[in-house]
Formats: structure tokens, sequence, C-alpha cells
């Protein structure tokens, strides 16, 4: 299904949560990248209290040309631009270019199916899963579940409730977690709030952090494994790129390793042999799949090589999308460069949302 020549694409960025910063980079760097001749580029940026305000900035640069946009724009966001109207005054009137939001809102309050719950209500085709997807890849946890209903591989995990907190080593015991663990907030990506747990002694200030961002906490088994990821795009026909593989130069893959330090290593492809490639991207697939995603999903997995094998760590429906950032690296080494990535999820976009516009609203 082929998309308009010309299409309003609203960039929504910022957002309520701790990945504020990230989502604005990401932007940002999407901003440069789409073509002005094919886009007419609306950016829409939520302040962390949740105002939605239109940079008025941003639209100017882009007028100037993409490499014109400013790089310090995430930080003036806030303290710049006038709030929006309501969203439906972004669609356009008969005859104008079709509209298509982006959201690049990491996070809950926009990774959690919230705006794309606004979205479905607004009428309005937006890249990426749905509200059910969204939320439960959100949701580590109940990710977990739906993934282990349908047999797919994971390490061993249990759950607490921030009400439960003291009976958080009972907890571990009874699910028989060795040390060293991680503890982790549910709804929440980017490495936040995470925690490697060498002995007991550190279990309290671990889930006392991860509960200062969630209610919900997971405690996983820490394994000895490589970390590769696996990009998957499509809707009812899903492909996966070729493997990446992070090699991180902290004790695990935390924030400032992927943020600030900028010291880890991404390898791509990754060196694995054809066998094993296969299988993970039929995994990612799998996983892409049970969890009903759409559009685009970054599966990462855990590789015990002499052990269990590929075993899922989480389905992520907003990757990071700068130039540099694992999921277009992974489409570029699989033929699929950047400018050509943003179109092919804006047709994806256009796609679903027709698709589900069939179905009959009468009784």
């Amino acid at each position: 299904m082929a998309t308009p020549d010309r299409v309003r694409l609203v960039v929504l960025f910022g957002g309520r949560s701790a990945e504020h910063e990230i989502s604005c980079t990401t932007a940002a760097h999407v901003l440069r990248a789409v073509d002005p001749d094919r886009y007419d580029v609306v950016p829409v940026g939520i302040t962390r209290d949740g105002t939605w305000v239109q940079s008025d900035e941003a639209r100017a640069a882009l007028a100037r040309g993409a490499a014109a946009l400013p790089r310090a724009l995430p930080d003036r966001l806030e303290a710049t631009g006038a709030a929006v109207e309501p969203l439906q005054t972004v669609t356009p009137a008969a005859g104008d270019a079709p509209v298509v939001v982006l959201p690049l809102l990491h996070g809950p309050h926009g990774e959690d199916g919230t705006v794309q719950g606004l979205l479905e209500l607004a009428g309005v085709p937006y890249v990426g899963s749905g509200v059910l997807s969204s939320a439960l890849c959100m949701d580590k946890l109940k990710a977990k579940e739906v993934l282990a209903a349908q047999g797919l591989p994971q390490v061993a995990w249990t759950s607490l409730r921030d009400t439960e907190l003291d009976g958080a080593a009972s907890a571990v015991a009874a699910a028989r977690l060795p040390y060293p663990l991680f503890a982790k907030p549910a709804n929440l990506g980017s490495s936040v709030g995470v925690s490697k747990v060498h002995e007991p002694a550190e279990l309290d200030d671990a889930l006392t952090l991860a509960a200062s961002y969630d209610e919900w906490i997971v405690i996983e088994e820490g394994v000895d494994a490589r970390e590769i990821e696996v990009a998957v795009l499509g809707n009812a026909e899903p492909r996966a790129s070729l493997p990446g593989e992070i090699v991180s130069s902290h004790e695990f893959y935390d924030y400032d390793d992927k943020y600030v330090d900028g010291t880890s290593e991404l390898l791509v492809p990754a060196p694995l042999d054809d066998a094993v490639t296969a299988e993970v991207r039929a995994l990612a697939v799998d996983a892409f799949g049970a969890l009903r995603c759409d559009g685009m999903a970054r599966v990462d997995f855990f590789y015990e090589e002499d052990g269990r094998g590929f075993l899922i760590n989480e389905v992520n429906t907003i990757p990071g999308f700068t130039p540099i950032s694992m999921y277009p690296k992974l489409w570029e080494a699989s033929g699929l460069a950047y400018p050509e990535l943003i179109d092919e999820l804006v047709r994806l976009a256009v796609e679903r949302h027709e698709r589900r516009a069939r179905f009959s609203t009468k009784r």
C-alpha cells in the first residue's frame, strides 16, 4: 500500500517521564532526517508537567532546511512555544495532505498506550503499536506473563508491589532466584531505576530505588550472557533485521553506558553464525506477534551460548531512533536507510489505520 506523495507528519516528543531528555534527542534527529519535500512536519512537544506546546522555533528551522534545527531545542522546549490548539485542529481540511502522528515518547504517558488511546479516539493514524500492545510492552511484568503463556524463553523472575517491599527477601527465596539479580521498575525504560543486586544486603536499596519510579517491581535472575537485539518492522507480516550485539563498558548496560559515557560498543551485525542468526530473527518475530505489536519494535535478548540459548529480555515499542541508535542501525545493515525507514513506518501507520477503519460500528 503506497502512501500519498505529501504527508503532514506530527512528531510528538518530550513527555512526562524520566526518559524526557532521550525523547527530545530522538525527535531532534528525526526532524533533521525527514524529507521536507515529502513531509509537512509539525513538531509538538510535551513538557514534564504535561503541557502540549508547538515549537515555532523548530518549525522555522525546518523551513530553512533540516540541518538548521538547533541542537539546543530539547533544552529550550519548555521555555519556548505557545500551547497548541486541540489535536483535532492539526487534521487538515479536505484535499490537504493526510496526517500521520509519529510518537517519540519514551516511557509512561507516551509509550504505554495512553497517547495511542488519544490518537485512536481522534481517528488519526499513528506510527507504532496500538493501545494493548503498547501497554503490555511497557509493563515488563505483564509482557513476561504473556510471553511465558506463549512458551517463549526468558530468564526467571518474580514481582513485588511497592506495598510489599517488607517481604522482598522471602519472595526472592520462594522464586529461587540466585544472586546476583536485577531489580527494576516494571513500567520504565532506558535502564532508569535498574540496579544489579550482588547480595541480600543490597536488595532493600535497589527495591526502594525501583519503587520511586513505579508501584510494580520486577526482580530478575542475573545471567552471564551476550546482549543481542533485533529490530522488527511490519504489521500483519513483520520482518526482522539482522541482529546486533551490545558490548557494555559497565557492569551492565545502564543509563550512563547508554547515554552519558558513550563507551559501549555496538556490533552491527552481531558476530553470530547463520543458523543462530536465523533463530534469533525468528524468535524476535514470535515475540512481536505474541505481544500484538504493529509498525516497529526492538526485541532484546540475552544469549547464553553454552546454556539455554536465547532468552527474551524485553520488547520496546518505541526504541531509540537517533541515527546511531540500534534500531535504525540494524535496518541500515539490513538494507533500509534511515530516511527510507521513516517512509516505511509512515506507510505502515496508514495501512494499519485504513485496515482498522473497515470494521463495522453498527449492530
